[in-house]
């Protein structure tokens, strides 16, 4: 008896001009609901880095943080420079320099964003990519050693 493995084409997306992270996860709604679930999920899972950003009365991260990186996450995904107009340049080291940054806030970052990205159902090549790139700017906005 053979078997039907289904097996799913290799998908070795990577971005273009034409078709970058911003359009592949699905626009500016899409992007805002990234930041949100990442934000969520370092509220519920990573108390000790929650804490570093500015709370509500709940204690969660405020909705002004999860608005400023939605915005900057549009447009570093390849979308509309909106933070930049809003915000100007995101300078990532000068606005990140008051946070300690060590190892095991980097990896708490990560793995915020990681869960944020299961959630949202971002997996193949667009996943691979993310999971690299992010993995690039925690560890260059690393400020302590440890």
């Amino acid at each position: 008896m053979l078997v039907d493995l289904k097996v799913p084409p290799s998908d070795d997306w990577v971005p273009t001009l034409e078709d970058t992270p911003y359009q592949r996860i699905g626009g500016d709604d899409a992007v805002m609901a990234l930041a949100g679930a990442f934000y969520d999920a370092m509220d519920e899972h990573e108390p000790a880095l929650a804490k570093l950003h500015e709370l509500d009365e709940r204690g969660r991260v405020n909705q002004g943080t999860r608005e400023r990186f939605g915005l900057f996450l549009i447009g570093w995904l390849g979308g509309p420079q909106h933070y930049s107009a809003q915000h100007g340049h995101p300078r990532l080291r000068m606005r990140h320099a008051h946070v300690p940054v060590d190892l095991a806030m980097r990896d708490a970052w990560l793995r915020a964003m990681g869960r944020a990205l299961d959630g949202r159902g971002v997996t193949g090549g667009l996943r691979r990519f993310l999971d690299e790139r992010f993995a690039q700017v925690a560890d260059f906005l690393r400020n302590q050693e440890g």
